[in-house]
This record gives structure tokens, C-alpha cells and sequence, in this order.
């Protein structure tokens, strides 16, 4: 989600361009979130203590695979930067058929989806609470992800920024032997800037199709609507999604 924030030390846009300048990028991997202070609730607190071995995955260079983390070979479905949670458990609960992972920084977004899983006694959701390219590039075993999702990513505004963009060519084009044959993306911003970054970014990835025909957005989408998504509608902002599926080798 666009708010990928953590309850660790504040980075500031400003301290961010100026490590730019400072530090080669061959030591320091551009990252396509921000670290800030976070603020946790009581609940969130209590979900974190409580709950987190039952659904928070330590994070290990190895492959996971499906049957290891939810007991079943269920369809897998990964969300990287789920925010606070709430579109992801809204799915898991309406598809106990399906394995959900998803993917966040935001250690107040993780206790916030931590709450509502014990809440609803949900049980075909993990988390790695860690960065998500990490992840995806050491954890995840080919062919095994049926849908990935990635709702309002940061969009990273400022020209200067747009390289910190999680939604590039060379970024998908990496995950797509993390996906079944026929797998899906599903990508949705409420920043139109970014939503055109996006068609331009996929269009140019080899090995994917755009369901709605080459260049359209999709008009119908069959996700839920986030409390982040209603305000932005509120106050006048566009939604764009963007489906593409993989194509058969």
C-alpha cells in the first residue's frame, strides 16, 4: 500500500535524495518504501504479542512452499504491501478456499491484520514482515503463485523519486517464474501519474497479456474497496486496475 510505514527511526524524502548523491548504488539497493515512525493502538500492541508466531513467517533465504506454510496445496494469492490489512482479510475470509500471503514493512498494518484474523479466526493467511523484494527473490518457489496482487503502491511523486517505484519492467519480468501458468497481476493506484507509469511498465514486459486488450485499464474490478480507496474517491481522485495474465511458455 501507498503508506508503507514501521515504527523504526524517520527517513525523510530529503535524507532519501541526499543518501542518493552520497551512496553508489552498487552498495545500496534503491528501495521502493520508506521507513517512519509509526504509531501502534492498544489493539494493534496486544495482536502483535499475542498473534504474531501464528501468522508472521521469520523471514530465511530458503524456499517456503505452499504445503509448508498452510498445511494444504490450496491456490496461492500474494499481496505485497497490504497496508493495514484490511482488503486482504476481506478476501481471505471471503475465499477460505484459497492461501493468502501477504507481504508488508508497516509493523502497525501487520498488528492491525494480526487483530482481524484472530478475530475472525481466520486461518489460510501468513505474513513476512519484511521487504518485499527479498522476499520474492529467496522464498517464494516457482510456478506456485496463481495471483499476485499490489494495491496502491507508493507512488513516489517527485521525478527524482519515480525510480523507487515498486512497478517496473525489470521487477515484474523477475517474478513471472514465480507464477503458474496462466497466473495473474493485479495492480490498482490511485495516482493517475503512476497508473500510466504503470501501463507503460507492463506493456513492456515479455511473457504477460492485458486481459482488457493492450493499454486499457480494467473497468470492473473484483476486489474490495479499501477505507484508503473510499477517502481518495471522496476527495475526488481516480482509481485505475490493470489485470494481466502470464502467458503459456
Amino acid at each position: 500500500m501507498s503508506d508503507n510505514t514501521s515504527d523504526n527511526s524517520t527517513l525523510s524524502a530529503a535524507e532519501t535524495s541526499a543518501q542518493d548523491r552520497t551512496s553508489p548504488e552498487s552498495h545500496r539497493p534503491i528501495r521502493s518504501y520508506v521507513i517512519r515512525a509509526g504509531r501502534y493502538t492498544d489493539a494493534q500492541k496486544a495482536a502483535i504479542d499475542e498473534h504474531w508466531d501464528d501468522f508472521v513467517v521469520p523471514y530465511e533465504e530458503r524456499h517456503f512452499s505452499t504445503e509448508e506454510l498452510f498445511g494444504s496445496a490450496n491456490p496461492l494469492t500474494v499481496e505485497i504491501g497490504f497496508g493495514m490489512g484490511d482488503s486482504l482479510l476481506e478476501m481471505a475470509i471471503a475465499n477460505p478456499e484459497r492461501n493468502f500471503l501477504g507481504i508488508e514493512v508497516h509493523k502497525p498494518g501487520v498488528g492491525k491484520l494480526l487483530h482481524g484474523l484472530a478475530e475472525h479466526g481466520v486461518t489460510n493467511v501468513k505474513v513476512f514482515c519484511h521487504d518485499a523484494k527479498d522476499i520474492l527473490a529467496h522464498c517464494i518457489e516457482s510456478a506456485s503463485i496463481e495471483t499476485l496482487l499490489i494495491f496502491f503502491p507508493d507512488p513516489w511523486h517527485k521525478k527524482r523519486h519515480n525510480k523507487r517505484r515498486l512497478v517496473q519492467t525489470e521487477f515484474i519480468s523477475s517474478l513471472l517464474p514465480l507464477l503458474m501458468e496462466g497466473g495473474r497481476i493485479h495492480l490498482a493506484t490511485d495516482w493517475e501519474p503512476y497508473a500510466e507509469h504503470m501501463v507503460e511498465a507492463m506493456e513492456a514486459v515479455e511473457g504477460v497479456c492485458n486481459i482488457n486488450g493492450t493499454g486499457n485499464f480494467w473497468q470492473t474490478p473484483d476486489r474490495p474497496e479499501t477505507k484508503f480507496e473510499r477517502r481518495g474517491v471522496r476527495l475526488g481522485h481516480g482509481v485505475w486496475d490493470l489485470l494481466y495474465e502470464k502467458k503459456s511458455a
